[in-house]
Parts: C-alpha cells; structure tokens; sequence
C-alpha cells in the first residue's frame, strides 16, 4: 500500500529571496516533490512562485497553480477552497510530498490555513507539516528601522477591513499598529491617523523586500492614489494613556518558603 505524502507549507518571506529560510530551501530543491502555489485568477501570476524563481529556484517537473479568488463571497470562496484542497488530496495519494508556496508567513493571513483545514476536514488523517517563514511587517520594521515593539508595548495586527472605528478604538488600547491590506481604507485611515496628530509616526511600505518595493514615510501625500494589495501601515502610538503595571518577581507564600526551609 502507497503511504500518502505531506502537504508542506512552505513560507517564503515577503519578497527578498534572502530571507528564506534554511528549511524552506532544503524543501524547495527537493525533485521529487509537487509545487503547488496560489493565483488570485488565472490572468495573474503567482507571487509566491515569483519569490521562489527570483531566488534561482528552479520549477520541479510537477507544479500546479491553485484559485484563490480575491472575493468575499463566501460560497465561493468555499467551492474554490474545496477544490485546491481535492486537487492536493489525490496529488498527495500518489505517495508524492507536496509544497505549497506561500509569500511571508504560512500561519499569517495566508492562503494556506485555508487549504490545510479543508483538507483536515476531506482526510482527518493527512499529514500537514507548516514552514515558518518571516511576516511583511517583521521586514517592514527591518527595511523602516522602525522597532515593532520596545519593553511593554502592546501590538496589534489586523487587516484594516475592519473599519475606521476599529482601528480607532485600538489607538486607544496599543502603542503599535500593523494595519495590512491597507487598499480599500487607505484615505479614511488617512484621515484618521491626521486627525489623531499620528501621521508624522506612520509609515507605509509596499511588496516589502521585493524588487518593486515602495516605502513612503509621508503617508499623507498617498491621499488620492491607489496602491498594492501587498501593503500596510505600521503606526507608532507614542502619545498613548498607559495603565499601571504589575512589575517584579511573584512573592513567595509562607508554603513554599518552609519548604525552601526543610529542604535546606
């Protein structure tokens, strides 16, 4: 009986081929096992894949593109979900391995948590091994030399879909702000940070490490213009109410310090 195969999910980083890692790699020269990676339509190209190939990996003779549709039709999404995740079952029947591409992180925002718990759902048994890789903002705060976080800041990271009074709120609560998928809100989330006396602490990058990557540190002057889907803003909230801190080791209870005691 043919034993199945793996599905890996493979994270490539954002967009500098350098930053893949030492065990994506190993995989990627694999010959023997099946790359698979997402396309939003069958007009566009992967850029996952474009990663993969920018950093001198060549194609296995077995690749296959999966639809991932940019849509939020959620029946859709769910017949296309469906199908990648079929269409990698019988791929990984053969007994072949098989990686699926991913920009940045398998386990951030990717098409990957999809594809995997389709999957689980199809064959409860399948072998599903994840590739950590480095996030789009984690290169971000590198290429800005902007720190993500510095000794008790609060982080949040959320696609800004979530709506101006969201990201308002969380001004309120977090020193740090990733906004991803900043494209369809990027005037109002402008407009806010304005009126919030943050721009001047915001930063915007596009494709992050990519031959084609945008920083812009004068966010305003993005009013009007249309960007990337592969974008963010990475806000600093330096002016934020902090609550009071609970700093210094736990006391030790009358229990454990006869213990302490009788051991000695």
């Amino acid at each position: 009986m043919t034993q199945t195969g793996t599905l890996f999910g493979v994270s490539l980083g954002p967009g500098d081929p350098g930053l893949i890692t030492r065990r994506a790699w190993a995989l990627l020269e694999r010959r023997d096992a099946i790359w698979t990676y997402p396309v939003r339509s069958l007009r566009k190209d992967s850029y996952a894949l474009d990663i993969a190939l920018r950093a001198g990996l060549a194609l296995p003779g077995q690749h296959q593109s999966l639809l991932f549709p940019m849509t939020h039709d959620a029946e859709k999404l769910a017949r296309h979900w469906l199908k990648a995740a079929e269409t990698v079952r019988e791929m990984l029947a053969s007994g072949q391995d098989v990686l699926f591409l991913v920009e940045g992180d398998a386990s951030t925002y990717a098409s990957f948590c999809y594809l995997a718990r389709v999957l689980r759902e199809l064959d409860p048994g399948a072998r599903i091994e994840i590739v950590p890789g480095v996030t789009s903002f984690n290169a971000a705060c590198a290429q800005l030399q902007v720190p993500l976080s510095e000794q008790d800041d609060t982080i949040a990271i959320v696609p800004a879909a979530y709506g101006i009074a969201a990201v308002e709120k969380m001004l309120d609560d977090f020193d740090t702000l990733v906004l991803m998928k900043v494209k369809p809100l990027l005037d109002d989330l402008i407009t806010l940070l304005e009126r919030r006396g943050l721009l001047a602490h915001s930063r915007f990058i596009e494709k992050a490490g990519s031959p084609v990557e945008r920083i812009v540190t004068d966010v305003a002057e993005l009013k009007g213009t249309k960007v990337n889907y592969l974008s963010l803003l990475l806000v600093k909230n330096p002016g934020r109410e902090r609550g009071d801190m609970q700093r210094g080791c736990r006391k030790k209870t009358s229990t454990e310090i006869e213990e302490e005691e009788t051991q000695e």
